[in-house]
C-alpha cells in the first residue's frame, strides 16, 4: 500500500529540509506562546464540548458532554431484582479491572494477608496497561532525585495537581522499578548493566525507563503471570455495574455482570479497589483513541453513583502523536519515546513548529493549530488532517539501525502496510489518550467513601491538568500497590452492616429531580459502534448490552 502520490511530494519537502534540522531544533515555547496556543486550539478549552453536571458530588463542575452523558443515566440493573441477602461470593478484598494497577493491588493486598478476589471485563491484561509504549519514569540515576521528578510532574500539570500524590509517585518510583525488575520485567540496559534512561516530554533529566517500544506490554505480562503464580482467583469477562453499599454507607462490594452467561452475581468484600481504567472509548470530542476496546468509565459512574467526587475530568489528554494514516491504523499511539529519540513533528511545506519534546498538550495545540489554523496539515483520502513525524532523524543523529533496535514493534506495525520508518515520516494528529482526572483520592488509594480504594487511570489528582510521558506506567503500580496494602490493611477493622442498593434508587430519584428525562443507561460497558442509520432500519435500541 504505502503512501500515496500527493502524499510522496508532500515527503520530498520534509526530505529537503532533513538534512538542515539533524543539528537544529525547534526552541521551546514560552509561557506566554503556551498559553496561547492552548487556549485556542486545545481541546479542553472549548467551552461547545462541556456541560454543567446537575446534580451528584460534583454539581455545577462542568464535564465533556460525551461523559455526562453516561453519569446523566440510569443504572444497567434494577435494583429490587438483585439479591443482597445471599452473596455469590465472599472475599476479604475485591479489585475490579486486570490491568497493571488491578495486578499490582491484587499482589499486594495477598502480600499482606488478605484472601483476594480480582474481577475483569475482559480477559486479565486485556487493558491499556499492555498498549503503554514509551517507558517508566523514575528518578534512580546519580544527576536525579525523587525532588526534580516532583517539580517536573507539577510543573507538567500546570500546578494543579495534588501535592501529597505527586510526592507519593516520586518517592515511590525507584522501589517501584527495583521491584518490577525482581519480578522479572526486562528493562533496557547498557553493556555494563546500568538501566538505560531518557528524556521525555517536559522532563528535566533523562529517566525514562523503558523495555523497547513495549513496555507496558512487558509489565502486564510480568504482574500478570505473578497473580496467577500466586493463584490469585481472578474471573474474567464479569465487568461490575454496580458497587454495593451497606446501611453505614460503606462499600461492601460489587454487582457483576457475567458477559459469557448474561447473569448478575453479588460478591461482598470487607474492602474494594476499583481499578477500570480511563474513558478514551466514549471518544470525547470525536477523537479517535489509543484506548483498548474496554476503557468506558464503568469505574467512574459506579462511584459517582455511590457518592464519591471526581476531580478534574474536565481535562483530558489528547497524546500529540497517534496515527492517521493508513486508515486502518488511526489512533494507533505513536510513542513518544520516537520524539525522545530526535524525531521532529513537520508540516506540509518541511517546517519543524513545535519542540519534540515540548509537553503533551502544547505538542497537540500546536498540531490542531498548524492543521485546523494555519492550514499547513497533509490531508489523507478520508479526509483527516495530520502533520510528518520525521523518524528518519533518528538514524541520522544517532547511527543506522537505531530505529530497528530500539523501536521494533512500531517498525513491525508501519511494515504491515508498505512503509518503512527507518526511511519514511509518519502521519499523525492528536488521538484521545489519557483522562489527567478521576476519583479523587488521598495518597493511600483511598475514596470519600468508607473502604473503597482506587488505582491507576481511574484515580484522580495525580497529575494535574496535564500528564508527563512514563507516569502512568508509573501511576499505576505506585498507587496500585498502595491501594492494596492499605486495602488489606484495613480488612480486620471492617465492621459491616446491612448491604443496599439504595444509593441506585437515590440516583434514579436526583435524575428525576434535575429534569433528566433519558432512556440511557450506563456503565456503557463496550463501546457501541453501530451506526446510527443501521440502528433505525433495524430499530435496534441503545442498551449496554
Amino acid at each position: 500500500m504505502g503512501y500515496l502520490p500527493y502524499m510522496k511530494e508532500s515527503i520530498k519537502r520534509v526530505e529537503a529540509t532533513r538534512q538542515q534540522r539533524v543539528n537544529e531544533t525547534y526552541p521551546r515555547a514560552s509561557a506566554e506562546e503556551k498559553k496561547d496556543v492552548l487556549e485556542n486550539f486545545h481541546p479542553d478549552y472549548a467551552d461547545a464540548g462541556f456541560k454543567e453536571m446537575k446534580f451528584g458530588p460534583n454539581k455545577g463542575e462542568r464535564m465533556p458532554n460525551r461523559f455526562a452523558d453516561v453519569l446523566e443515566a440510569k443504572s444497567v440493573i434494577n435494583p429490587d431484582e438483585i439479591d443482597l441477602d445471599n452473596p455469590d461470593l465472599e472475599t476479604d478484598v475485591l479489585v475490579i479491572g486486570g490491568g497493571g494497577a488491578g495486578s499490582a493491588a491484587a499482589l499486594l493486598a495477598q502480600e499482606n494477608g488478605a484472601d483476594v478476589l480480582m474481577t475483569t471485563k475482559l480477559r486479565h491484561g486485556d487493558a491499556n496497561t499492555m498498549m503503554a509504549q514509551g517507558g517508566i519514569q523514575a528518578a534512580d540515576k546519580e544527576k536525579d532525585s525523587p525532588a526534580r521528578h516532583y517539580l517536573d510532574v507539577i510543573g507538567g500539570g500546570h500546578f494543579d495537581n495534588i501535592p501529597e500524590l505527586v510526592e507519593a509517585l516520586v518517592h515511590d518510583a525507584p522501589l517501584v522499578i527495583k521491584w518490577l525488575e525482581e519480578l522479572g520485567v526486562m528493562f533496557d540496559k547498557d553493556e555494563d548493566g546500568r538501566m538505560q534512561t531518557r528524556h521525555g516530554g517536559g522532563t528535566s533529566r533523562k529517566r525514562m525507563h523503558s523495555a523497547k517500544d513495549y513496555s507496558g506490554a512487558a509489565i502486564m505480562r510480568t504482574l500478570r503471570d505473578e497473580v496467577r503464580n500466586k493463584g490469585i482467583e481472578v474471573i474474567e469477562f464479569a465487568p461490575a455495574v454496580e458497587l454495593i453499599l451497606d446501611d453505614k454507607g460503606q462499600c461492601a462490594g460489587a454487582v457483576l455482570y457475567h458477559l459469557e452467561t448474561k447473569k448478575y452475581s453479588v460478591v461482598k468484600a470487607k474492602t474494594t479497589i476499583l481499578a477500570t481504567g480511563g474513558i478514551g472509548r466514549l471518544h470525547i470530542g470525536g477523537f479517535a483513541t489509543t484506548n483498548h476496546y474496554g476503557a468506558t468509565a464503568d469505574g467512574l459512574v459506579m462511584a459517582y453513583r455511590a457518592g464519591a467526587e471526581l476531580a478534574f475530568m474536565d481535562s483530558l489528554q489528547y497524546h500529540p502523536t497517534g496515527s492517521v494514516f493508513p486508515e486502518q491504523t488511526v489512533g494507533l499511539l505513536i510513542t513518544e519515546k520516537v520524539r525522545g529519540l530526535g524525531a521532529q513533528e513537520i508540516n506540509d511545506e518541511g517546517e519543524e513548529f513545535v519542540n519534540p519534546l515540548e509537553t503533551r498538550d502544547v505538542s497537540a495545540a500546536s498540531i490542531i493549530r498548524e492543521c485546523e489554523g494555519r492550514g499547513k496539515g497533509i490531508e489523507t483520502p478520508s479526509g483527516l488532517q495530520g502533520v510528518w513525524l520525521d523518524s528518519p532523524l533518528i538514524d541520522l543523529k544517532h547511527g543506522e539501525g537505531t530505529i530497528e533496535k530500539e523501536l521494533p514493534a512500531m517498525v513491525r506495525q508501519f511494515r504491515r502496510f508498505g512503509i518503512d520508518i527507518t526511511k519514511e515520516p509518519m502521519l499523525v494528529y492528536p488521538t484521545l489518550h489519557y483522562q489527567n482526572g478521576g476519583i479523587l483520592i488521598n495518597e493511600e488509594g483511598e475514596t470519600g467513601i468508607e473502604n473503597l480504594f482506587v488505582a491507576g487511570e481511574a484515580a484522580g489528582g495525580i497529575h494535574g491538568r496535564n500528564r508527563l510521558m512514563g507516569n502512568s506506567l508509573l501511576d499505576i503500580v505506585v498507587f496500585g500497590r498502595r491501594a492494596g496494602r492499605n486495602a488489606a490493611a484495613k480488612v480486620g477493622k471492617v465492621k459491616q452492616g446491612e448491604l443496599n442498593l439504595n444509593h441506585v434508587r437515590k440516583y434514579h430519584h436526583e435524575l428525576e429531580e434535575a429534569g433528566i428525562k433519558t432512556d440511557r443507561v450506563s456503565p456503557q460497558i463496550l463501546p457501541d459502534y453501530t451506526p446510527e442509520e443501521t440502528k433505525k432500519k433495524t430499530g435496534l435500541v441503545k442498551t449496554a448490552f
